[in-house]
C-alpha cells in the first residue's frame, strides 16, 4: 500500500559495536512489538478522551498493513501488536536483518531512523521489539567464595530491620533471561529456618527454564547465559525471601531488549505492588539505547511513582566509568531516573567497618574480579526539585547540573551474601544484592505504617526536612564516610567518599527502625 510516512523522533540506532549483518530476516518470521502512546500513565479511571482516540487510530493504521492487535492497555498507553517481518517493514520502514555479534550471537536488528504513517504523527511516541540487541547487564559482583558471607539474620541486624515478615505486601523483582529454580529457593529457607514464601512467576513473552533439565534443552549458545543469569537471579530471590518471607513475591521474567523494559513496567503498574527490585541497567548514554526508549521507561516510572511504587535500582557495579571506556564518567539507567531509589554499594573492610565498595581496578573483570558502587552525575535527566540541596558537580567538562546517584546503600563486596545455587553454597553481591536488600526494608517498613502513609514512593522523601531541619535520609541512614572513590580503570575519573550525602554511596546505609520512625 501507498501511504506517506514520517520519522519517528528518537527511534535512531546506530549498527550495534561489533556485530556484523548478515543477512535480511526472513519476510514470514514472526515479530511482536509494543508501541507506545503519547501523554502520562493515567489511573484506570480517568484515562483520558485523546489517549482512546490515539489508540483507535493507531489500531486502525497497524491493521491497514496487515498487523494484528493483539492488546490495547490505556493506562500506560502501550499497544502489542504481531505480524511478519515483511508487514513491519513496510509498516516502519525497519529494514529488519539478521545481525551476529562475538558476544551475543545472532539476533534481530536494525539501524537509522524508523518511520511511521504520517496519521500517527505526534501519537505514537515509540516502537520496541524490531531490534532483540541486549540493553540489560546485570550488576553483579559474582560470587567470591568468602567465608561468613551475611545470612538473612545479619542483615537485619547490620540495618536494624524492624520487627515483622512482609506479611501482606506485594514485591515485584524485574528479571530479564535466566532460570529459576525452586529446589534452590526451598534448600535456602530450610538452611535459616525460614517459611517458604509464595513466589509467583510471571512470564512476559520469556517463561524460564525451571530445571537443569530444561536448560541443556536450549541451544549450547544459550545455555551459559542462562545459567549466569540464573545465579543472579537466585540471588535477588533469596535475599527477598530470606527478609520478608511471608510477602507475596512476584519475578517477573522479560526479553532483555528495549521492548522487555516496556513490557514489564506496564505490568508492574497493573499490578502496583508496594516495591520493586531492579538489578539491571546500561549506561544511560550507551548507543544501544534510543531517546525513545529512554523516555517511555522513564515515563512509566514516573507513573509507578505516583502510585506510590519505590523502584529500587542497582547503581551499577563499574564505579564511575559503567563499562564504557572514553575516559569519561557515566552511571546507569534506570539508575538515573528521577522516579526511582538509586542503590549503590558498600563492603566490609578488615577492621569490620562498612565502608564504600571499591576493589581494584574499580570495575569487573574476567579474570579478577574487582568491581566498585556506581554514581555520578546523570547528563540525561535534570536535577529533579528534592535534590536542589545537594551539591555534587559532575566530572565530566561542560555537564548539565543532572540528577544525582546513588540515593542510598547496602552490603555490595565483601564478605558477600549467603545463597545457594543449584544446591550448593554460593556467595555472591553486586549492587544487584543492595537493590533487594532495599526493596525488602520497604515492604517490611510499608506494613508496619498507618494506612494512610502506606504506598508512598520513598525516595523524595529522604531528601526533604523533618521537623528538625535534618533531611530523613540523614538522620535514617548511617553515613559512609570512608573508603576509596569510585574511579574505575581505564580511566574515568571518581567520585570522592566524604561525610554526608556523596555520589557513591549516597545518604548512606539503613538504620530501619529510624527509617520507619521517620515514615510514621
Amino acid at each position: 500500500m501507498s501511504e506517506q510516512h514520517v520519522a519517528l523522533t528518537g527511534s535512531a540506532r546506530p549498527a550495534m559495536a561489533g556485530a556484523t549483518r548478515l543477512r535480511d530476516a526472513h519476510p514470514q518470521d514472526p515479530v511482536k512489538v509494543t508501541l507506545t502512546l503519547r501523554g502520562k500513565v493515567a489511573p484506570a479511571d480517568a484515562i483520558p478522551d485523546e489517549r482512546r482516540q490515539d489508540a483507535a487510530e493507531t489500531k486502525a493504521a497497524l491493521e491497514r498493513y496487515g498487523l494484528t492487535v493483539d492488546e490495547v492497555r490505556l493506562e500506560p498507553g502501550s499497544i502489542v501488536a504481531t505480524g511478519p517481518v515483511s508487514a513491519m517493514n513496510a509498516a516502519f520502514k525497519a529494514n529488519l536483518g539478521i545481525y551476529h555479534s562475538p558476544e551475543h550471537g545472532e539476533f534481530r536488528g536494525r539501524e537509522g531512523e524508523l518511520h511511521i504513517p504520517a496519521g500517527l504523527e505526534g501519537k505514537v511516541t515509540g516502537v520496541f521489539g524490531l531490534d532483540q540487541r541486549q540493553v540489560s547487564r546485570r550488576r553483579d559482583a559474582g560470587g567470591s567464595g568468602f567465608q561468613g558471607s551475611f545470612t538473612p539474620a545479619d542483615i537485619e541486624r547490620q540495618y536494624n530491620f524492624p520487627a515483622g515478615d512482609g506479611d501482606g505486601q506485594k514485591i515485584a523483582i524485574a528479571e530479564f533471561g535466566g532460570c529459576y529454580f525452586d529446589a534452590d529457593l526451598q534448600a535456602f529457607c530450610a538452611a535459616h529456618n525460614l517459611q517458604p514464601p509464595q513466589v509467583e512467576i510471571v512470564p512476559l513473552d520469556f517463561d524460564p527454564p525451571r530445571t537443569l533439565q530444561e536448560v541443556k534443552q536450549l541451544p549450547p549458545s544459550d545455555q551459559k547465559f542462562a545459567l549466569e543469569a540464573a545465579g543472579e537471579v537466585m540471588m535477588d530471590v533469596e535475599i527477598v525471601a530470606g527478609l520478608c518471607p511471608a510477602a507475596e513475591i512476584s519475578v517477573y521474567f522479560a526479553a532483555f531488549d528495549q521492548r522487555g523494559w516496556i513490557e514489564l513496567l506496564d505490568q508492574v503498574i497493573a499490578d502496583k505492588p508496594v516495591t520493586l527490585s531492579v538489578s539491571w541497567g546500561l549506561a544511560e548514554d550507551d548507543l544501544n539505547w534510543t531517546h525513545t526508549a529512554l523516555n517511555q521507561i522513564n515515563k512509566r516510572l514516573e507513573g509507578a511513582a505516583e502510585l506510590g511504587i519505590t523502584v529500587c535500582v542497582a547503581s551499577g557495579d563499574d564505579g564511575s566509568g559503567d563499562q564504557m571506556v572514553d575516559g569519561r564518567a557515566h552511571v546507569d539507567f534506570p539508575s538515573t531516573s528521577p522516579f526511582v531509589l538509586s542503590v549503590g554499594g558498600t563492603l566490609i573492610d578488615t577492621s569490620g567497618r562498612e565502608v564504600s565498595w571499591w576493589d581494584a581496578p574499580g570495575h569487573r573483570t574476567l579474570s579478577d574480579g574487582g568491581g566498585a558502587s556506581g554514581g555520578g552525575v546523570s547528563d540525561k535527566f535534570g536535577r529533579p526539585d528534592w535534590q536542589q540541596q545537594i551539591h555534587v558537580d559532575s566530572v565530566n567538562a561542560g555537564s548539565i547540573q543532572g540528577r544525582v546517584v546513588p540515593d542510598v546503600a547496602a552490603l555490595a563486596g565483601r564478605p558477600g551474601y549467603d545463597l545457594i545455587f543449584l544446591g550448593d553454597p554460593s556467595p555472591a553481591g553486586g549492587t544487584s544484592a543492595s537493590a533487594p536488600v532495599w526493596a525488602s526494608l520497604v515492604a517490611r517498613i510499608d506494613a508496619l505504617l498507618p494506612a494512610e502513609k502506606q504506598q508512598r514512593f520513598l525516595t523524595p522523601l529522604l531528601y526533604d526536612s523533618g521537623t528538625n531541619g535534618r533531611p530523613l535520609g540523614e538522620v535514617a541512614c548511617r553515613d559512609i564516610a570512608r573508603g576509596h572513590d569510585n574511579a574505575s580503570h581505564p580511566p574515568a575519573v571518581g567520585y570522592p567518599v566524604k561525610e554526608g550525602y556523596d555520589a557513591v554511596t549516597g545518604w548512606g546505609v539503613p538504620d530501619g527502625v529510624a527509617l520507619l520512625k521517620g515514615l510514621h
